[in-house]
């Protein structure tokens, strides 16, 4: 053995875990650490800050539908490369590696489900697949949706969580839009209630669209909702936004918004709503609607009022 030799040491040393998931969770609200567990079983809400968290297309049908009530419907139509787009890479191969990450063909889902035994018409985006941007089947979808519930004299539901407009499909993504607008008026013209959930974030041509055309504009707290994000908006303006100006409780406040709903009280309150707007006159003798009137902004308390009129 030479004078500088070293012997390996006896005791094995782990330099990584075996595990890089210990089951604790930094917040993003807070810094607070939360269990997994924990987490999930607060509806990926944290139970410190009460800060959501996304949730993923199916944890967001569950919360707002009757367990499997929900029928998906209009899968047929797939989206394609028409234009042939190329940016750092061919669109048909993003559309391959989002299908392949999601296990889904397109962002939205749609279709028929019950909520506390009432059908209704359901849409909701997912920010997964391409960050839940609207292209032209995500467009002809909701557009098919809409002209469901137009037939079955369906209440909608459509959850937003989008970045906007897809650029790979340019003026054909714009064009939904229109499209999803127009439907919507005539959803509005059969007096058929539209409810339009906002979460973190909704954004772009989806939020310059379907998403604020609600009769009802329900969104989560602290959901980022904007058609531009405050980055862009300030370098186009060159002016410091407010604090938290494009946040759903500032938005409120200048009356964009409707109400803001805890994710635990959504299905509980879109429910309220469609019973509401559905003529049934059982939720004027009740103290849910007294309760629920007490939480409500100044518009939604008058919306009672004038309700109540009409069906006297």
């Amino acid at each position: 053995m030479g004078l500088f030799s070293r012997n390996k040491p006896k005791i094995k040393v782990q330099t990584t875990k075996k595990d890089g998931f210990s089951g604790w969770v930094k917040c993003s609200g807070c810094s607070e650490l939360i269990h997994a567990k924990e987490l999930e079983q607060n509806l990926s809400c944290c139970p410190k800050c009460n800060y959501h968290y996304r949730l993923t297309l199916q944890q967001r049908i569950a919360l707002l539908t009757d367990e499997g009530t929900f029928v998906e419907l209009f899968t047929h139509i797939k989206p394609v490369d028409a234009l042939e787009f190329v940016d750092t890479e061919p669109y048909h191969r993003r559309l391959e590696e989002a299908i392949k990450k999601t296990g889904r063909d397109e962002a939205v889902s749609v279709g028929t489900a019950f909520l506390h035994a009432r059908e209704i018409a359901l849409g909701v985006l997912d920010f997964a697949f391409m960050g839940g941007s609207m292209g032209s089947v995500v467009g002809e979808r909701l557009t098919c949706l809409i002209e469901l519930a137009i037939e079955k004299k369906l209440p909608l539901v459509i959850v937003s969580s989008s970045g906007g407009a897809r650029m790979q499909e340019s003026i054909l993504s714009l064009m939904q839009m229109a499209k999803t607008s127009a439907a919507l008026a005539k959803l509005s013209e059969q007096k058929l209630p539209y409810l339009s959930v906002l979460t973190n974030p909704t954004t772009g041509g989806v939020t310059a669209s379907f998403a604020t055309l609600g009769d009802v504009i329900v969104a989560e707290p602290d959901a980022l909702i904007a058609f531009a994000g405050p980055r862009v908006v300030e370098q186009t303006i060159g002016q410091k936004l407010p604090p938290r100006a494009q946040k759903s409780e500032f938005l409120l406040e200048k009356g964009m918004l409707d109400c803001i709903v805890k994710r635990a009280e959504l299905k509980e309150r879109i429910s309220f709503f469609v019973e509401f707007f559905t003529g049934n006159h059982r939720v004027f003798d009740s103290q849910i609607a007294d309760e629920l009137a007490k939480k409500m902004p100044h518009r939604l308390k008058e919306l009672l009022k004038i309700a109540e009129k009409i069906h006297a």
